[in-house]
């Protein structure tokens, strides 16, 4: 934790200081931002960071070291009676806080504090604020060893694609059967082999239909078959085995055949459009000094999509923060699902992912975006037209 940096941004966004609290682990942020791991959270702590001066800790008398190692000196409690005493001489003398809290749950992501908790320390005359923006700044930062690590994985996740689209045509140029979990489990080993691991294991290959469910992944029992005439689509995530690593998060689309038809090739077009609009308001927004939030960024690719007529089929957010979750905490590119009004700051990453949801196939194009300090940029390849699987120049171009 750099005490000093938070205390910095604290006195920057004219707020008395920064409420830490948490039961049970429901607030991971709490643990990360603070730097802390305790090895049981029966009882409830808080640990207050002001603009200005020493940190405050409130503990349990049974589990006293939960905050060991933070500055501040700790102050104990045993009785409910204590604990809201303690809290609120803590609080004295402050008047606007920051806490994982969220109004009307805008930012669920932040949202982690429960909300008796807040109607206690408001009881006391505080007033309580999102610490959404804190929480970027101290969560969603890459360093540049992280960034060196998303590009390294981000090798091996666009060698992946190669692999998954070769399998696909060597065995359909061989008559062989093979499945949506066929190549799924390709990419696995592949991602194995190469130092490469995923939160969540499912990669998402799909096939026709299943490619318009965006959180679709296969199974040995549900896998389809993939032929030739099929849609094909794969979004694969992974991150470096390594500490700090964070992931690289993309998906790319292609036909199961020589020539790619219209039907496939307008939608993705569409989605392509969509997809540059965002990246363009993002690089333009960096370029002129623009304070720019992550609903704006959704706004500007969904409007190319609803211009389009498809918007009904537009079913989720443009884009989502990158970390060292696929999910990470900062700004999402988001006016649809949530109303996300985080500004996007130098040092993080988010995908830009646009897509169209039909009844028999959908299509998405997504890469990451890492943002600079005067500019942002594509951190990998980007798709610019749906893969011919079986064309022969392709079939040179994934050996």
């Amino acid at each position: 934790m750099d005490l000093s940096a938070i205390q910095a941004a604290l006195r920057k966004q004219k707020l008395d200081g920064w409420l830490f609290y948490d039961h049970h682990r429901r607030d991971p942020i709490a643990y990360r931002v603070l730097g802390i791991s305790p090895p049981m959270c029966t009882r409830r702590w808080y640990y207050l960071i002001p603009a200005t001066g020493e940190p405050a800790k409130l503990v349990h008398r049974i589990e006293s070291g939960n905050l060991e190692g933070l500055a501040g000196k700790p102050r104990l409690y045993s009785t409910w009676q204590e604990q809201r005493e303690g809290l609120k001489q803590m609080l004295e003398g402050k008047r606007r806080i920051a806490m994982q809290y969220s109004a009307l749950n805008d930012i669920p992501y932040v949202g982690l504090v429960d909300a008796g908790t807040i109607e206690l320390v408001r009881s006391f005359g505080v007033e309580v604020v999102s610490s959404a923006d804190l929480v970027q700044l101290f969560e969603a930062r890459w360093s540049p060893e992280a960034l060196a690590l998303h590009l390294e994985a981000g090798q091996v996740v666009h060698e992946a694609v190669r692999l998954g689209f070769s399998v696909i045509r060597e065995a359909v140029k061989a008559g062989k059967k093979i499945g949506e979990y066929d190549v799924q489990q390709e990419i696995a080993r592949l991602f194995d082999t190469r130092g490469l691991t995923a939160d969540d294991e499912t990669q998402l290959v799909a096939v026709n239909e299943n490619c318009s469910n965006p959180h679709y992944s296969p199974t040995a029992k549900s896998s389809r078959p993939i032929r030739a005439g099929d849609f094909v689509l794969l979004d694969l995530f992974a991150k470096r085995k390594a500490p700090g690593a964070v992931y690289f998060d993309i998906t790319w689309t292609g036909f199961v055949g020589e020539t790619v038809p219209k039907k496939f090739t307008d939608i993705f077009e569409i989605v392509r459009e969509a997809r540059d609009a965002g990246i363009r308001r993002v690089r333009q927004a960096r370029q002129t000094g623009e304070d720019l939030r992550g609903f704006q960024v959704d706004d500007a690719a969904r409007e190319v999509i609803r211009r389009h007529g498809f918007g009904e089929y537009f079913v989720h957010r443009t884009g989502h923060s990158i970390g060292e979750e696929v999910h990470g905490n900062g700004a999402n590119m988001d006016n649809f699902e949530t109303h996300d009004e985080r500004k996007i700051i130098p040092g993080t990453c988010f995908s830009i992912e646009p897509g169209i949801y039909l009844p028999e196939f959908g299509v998405r194009s997504e890469v990451n975006v890492y943002v600079e300090e005067r500019d942002a940029r594509v951190t990998g390849e980007i798709q610019q037209s749906v893969v011919p699987i079986l064309a022969a120049a392709i079939g040179r171009m994934l050996t």
